[in-house]
């Protein structure tokens, strides 16, 4: 491999470290992630294409300090970003990761094209391609759409993947911590309770005294966060939809050995074939019984969301509540006979309300960012909850990307700005818009509008919903968006 050197083309102020002694580029390898992985820090010849490996190699001991508080899909996105942006990741997660709970999710295009860049193994995580879509009648399984979907790597940049949320979370901890992978690993450590925050210093107090220092803090500590607290001063409140949802998964197997399902399984509505997506809608509009496949078809996602305005459990939103099969039959007695011997193989069935939190003013303050379902709580209607997460990741990596440790806090603050500017309203406006299925986005679009980008109205119909949520390249955004920050110094 012939390395070509590279004059910087513009460097962060008062920094000498390693980038003010210019940078080595691998020339005409055709090996390295993008042709210009980061166009607004260093400049490239036509024949050169940047080599994030060899600056990992000559900047390994002087990188910045990153703290993230809770390993989940955004702290992981967030610890593989960072990591490749040249940084050393340290992951505070209370747990012990034995269980990684909740059921399957959607990996749209714009959060895909993110993974595939991070090298992200689709056959290790066994995801499913998403191919068709069916929308039919619960009680008469009259078909009302069957719609092909296009070849999203095409459409959007990115696939469109169905992933169970073990295989998933696996697959992110493995790119995290791989010691082959760009960067250093990532050091998670578990059963480390973070039980305080201070913003402006950018440290975290652990549930045994000790405190820990970053350059940099991420709060990606889900729906009931308490890095919010140090951002607002209170936690934030959060208001019942009425809404309500059953969860529960069952091997494709099984349906395939049942003498009552298995005939049902290859004909109209309740055809189950590789990528299928089907939901199943209650004339009145009021209840829903959503079905995809993941784990390489063997397993069958089943999500049943229905409208109670009287349930009066709506104070938190709890993954591990648990419901019978009475309890989806006294909701859904009057669907199709087919659909009720399916509902009859559940186990481990699973129920929570969902709740709705405005989107908050900021999502930073001093040297803490928070970011997932600690800054934007998403429901399930667009499927784009661990999409933002994931997007969330890719614009760390890449706004922060290079800044060497003890980078002063004007600069942090400025980057942190910067993040901000690039997430916020996009991540808000998907929030407002995931509370309303594709086919009633009558519902919210008036409240998306202060989101939305100058001239551009909310997306009303399926092809305009697919062009603002998959059509996004964060990636793309943000080194755009540093190439103008660093421009304009």
């Amino acid at each position: 491999m012939t390395l070509q050197a590279v004059r910087p083309r513009l460097a962060p102020k008062g920094h000498a470290g390693p980038w003010a002694t210019g940078v080595f580029n691998a020339a005409g390898d055709g090996k390295s992630d993008s042709p210009s992985l980061h166009p607004t820090i260093w400049e490239t010849s036509a024949t050169s294409r940047f080599n994030l490996d060899v600056l990992r190699i000559i900047s390994q001991g002087d990188t910045m300090k990153v703290i993230i508080v809770g390993a989940g899909i955004a702290g992981l996105a967030a610890g593989i970003g960072l990591r490749r942006g040249g940084h050393q990741v340290t992951i505070y997660e209370r747990s012990s990761l034995a269980r990684e709970i909740g059921a399957a999710l959607n990996i749209c295009p714009n959060a895909s094209r993110v993974l595939l860049e991070w090298k992200f193994q689709v056959e290790r995580a066994r995801l499913v391609t998403a191919r068709r879509h069916i929308l039919a009648r619960g009680d008469t399984l009259e078909t009302l759409r069957d719609m092909a979907y296009p070849d999203f790597r095409e459409h959007s940049g990115g696939p469109w993947y169905l992933a169970h949320r073990v295989d998933l979370h696996n697959e992110l901890q493995r790119l995290a911590r791989d010691p082959e992978g760009q960067g250093r690993p990532v050091d998670i450590r578990l059963r480390s309770e973070v039980v305080g925050y201070d913003a402006d210093k950018g440290s975290v107090t652990l549930a045994d005294g000790s405190v820990q220092y970053g350059d940099l803090v991420i709060g990606a500590d889900g729906v009931h966060s308490t890095a919010i607290r140090a951002v607002h001063g209170h936690s934030t409140h959060v208001e019942p939809t009425g809404w309500s949802v059953f969860r529960f998964l069952i091997p494709t197997e099984d349906l395939r050995n049942d003498p009552d399902i298995a005939p049902t399984l290859d004909k109209g509505a309740t055809t189950v074939t590789d990528g299928m997506l089907t939901i199943f809608t209650a004339p009145e509009g009021q209840r829903r019984l959503v079905r995809y496949p993941c784990a390489d078809n063997t397993i069958q996602n089943f999500v049943a969301m229905y409208n109670d305005p009287q349930i009066d459990d709506h104070e938190r939103e709890d993954w591990d509540r648990s419901a019978t099969i009475d309890d989806i039959l006294s909701y859904y007695h009057d669907f199709h006979p087919d659909l009720l011997n399916v509902i009859r193989k559940a186990t481990d069935i699973k129920r929570w309300p969902l709740l709705y939190r405005d989107p908050l003013p900021t999502i930073s303050k001093g040297r803490l960012v928070l970011i997932g379902d600690a800054a934007h709580p998403m429901l399930p209607h667009q499927g784009q909850g661990g999409a933002m997460s994931i997007e969330d990741g890719g614009a760390l990596g890449e706004v922060f990307a290079g800044l060497p440790e003890g980078t002063p806090g004007d600069e942090i603050h400025r980057r942190i700005a910067l993040f901000e500017k690039i997430r916020h309203k996009r991540a808000s406006g998907i929030q407002v818009m995931s509370n309303a299925g594709q086919d009633q986005m009558w519902r919210v679009r008036d409240r998306m509008r202060p989101f939305m980008p100058d001239g551009v109205e909310p997306p009303n119909t399926i092809p305009e919903i697919w062009e603002h949520n998959f059509r996004y390249d964060v990636l793309a955004d943000s080194r755009r968006q540093l190439k103008e920050y660093l421009e304009g110094r």
